[in-house]
């Protein structure tokens, strides 16, 4: 096995862990979350026994995402009647696998030397670095918007072979509403693209490092706030949740456009979307919020203004990007989940018009400054 194999296969193990560890985690968080907000105890009836004892371990109610994982992989996988049964049977398959290939284009820390991390094994990786990204590809940023596409191939198939009105009607509302709101996304990005000058997202992130007027970090959000606004409220709806959670709507469409899934099929899709929220706090802390940087933070330690320095060993920098970044993705998942049991839900005119009427005029003009701006100081 070659050293630079070793590496893709390790990187590839910790993306896969965290993202179903998010997946699975923020079921929980949804709930208690929830919970607090409304001033209620949440989700504490799981549990796990301890054997030969009366002792119940309930942890806050952490069991319940591996209650609910049981259920859907032990349920019956009823199928029924379709017009397209491989239609029926990829749809789950096209809505889970873009959304976690979208990672493999995401830095998730700086440069990684295996030399000095593990001097025994410096002479087999004879002194080479990896970024910690496991497709680093020129064109990363377009990659992120052609896996999002097959993602709405995935819902439409869904509900265009489930030979049912309520998912025909989701799928329908899921194709409109994803393509307005990718339009909105691919805008707001155009903005940091004439900063940057690239679509390599781990440019972007290095672009993103030090401080503006010595004390701001320059993150892309003090660049362009308008354009973290605009990019975050579609990144919510394209991953169909409140208030733009049309496509499912359980309260006019069942389940919307995968009601006639059950068992790990329906569980792929609400896997998906728990993945997805992640997915779009790690590329909203990817462009806007610096990704692994922090102030003054360097790939020997920290230099902090006024020359004052403290040094750290390559692993322990390497530690601290990659918690940061997973600390910066949390607290973005958290603040999405705040959102959805706070709004109400839109209407299906007002969620199609509040992006054709609002924000695409809004970041065709923070396009336009931009531009402008770019101009005039080069």
């Amino acid at each position: 096995m070659s050293p630079d194999f070793a590496i893709t296969l390790v990187y590839i193990g910790y993306a896969l862990a965290v993202l179903l560890t998010f997946g699975a985690i923020l079921t929980w968080v949804e709930r208690k979350q929830a919970a607090i907000m409304s001033d209620r105890i949440g989700a504490n009836r799981a549990y796990l026994r301890i054997p030969f004892t009366q002792v119940k371990l309930v942890w806050l109610g952490l069991f319940h995402g591996m209650a609910d994982g049981l259920k859907l992989l032990l349920k019956e996988d009823f199928k029924p009647v379709t017009y397209d049964k491989l239609g029926y049977a990829l749809g789950p398959w096209l809505a889970f696998t873009p959304v976690v290939l979208v990672f493999a284009v995401i830095p998730f820390g700086g440069t990684l030397d295996p030399g000095a991390l593990f001097p025994s094994l410096a002479d087999w990786f004879d002194g080479r670095t990896y970024p910690m990204q496991i497709a680093p590809l020129d064109a990363g940023l377009l990659v992120v918007f052609a896996f999002g596409g097959i993602a709405i191939i995935g819902a439409m198939l869904a509900g265009w072979s489930s030979s049912n009105k309520f998912s025909m009607l989701g799928a329908l509302r899921a194709g409109s509403q994803l393509i307005s709101y990718e339009l909105v996304m691919g805008l707001t990005v155009l903005g940091l693209i004439l900063i940057y000058g690239t679509v390599d997202l781990d440019a972007m992130v290095r672009h993103q490092s030090g401080t503006v007027l010595g004390f701001l970090p320059a993150w892309g959000i003090v660049y362009q706030p308008l354009a973290a606004i605009l990019f975050l409220t579609a990144g919510i709806a394209e991953n169909k949740r409140i208030p733009f959670d049309l496509p499912e709507a359980e309260s006019e469409l069942i389940s919307g456009y995968f009601t006639e899934y059950s068992a790990m099929k329906q569980g792929m899709f609400m896997l998906s979307e728990f993945i997805e929220i992640a997915i779009i706090a790690a590329l909203f802390t990817t462009l806007f919020l610096g990704g692994y940087n922090l102030p003054w933070l360097t790939d020997a330690g920290f230099v902090f203004p006024g020359g004052a320095t403290f040094e750290l060993g390559h692993g322990a920098v390497v530690a601290i990007q990659v918690v940061t970044f997973l600390a910066k993705v949390f607290l973005l998942c958290s603040f999405q989940i705040l959102i959805r049991w706070t709004l109400p839900r839109f209407r299906w005119d007002q969620l199609l018009g509040f992006a054709w009427k609002f924000l695409l005029p809004l970041s065709i003009a923070n396009l336009v400054v931009t531009a402008v701006a770019v101009w005039a100081l080069t």
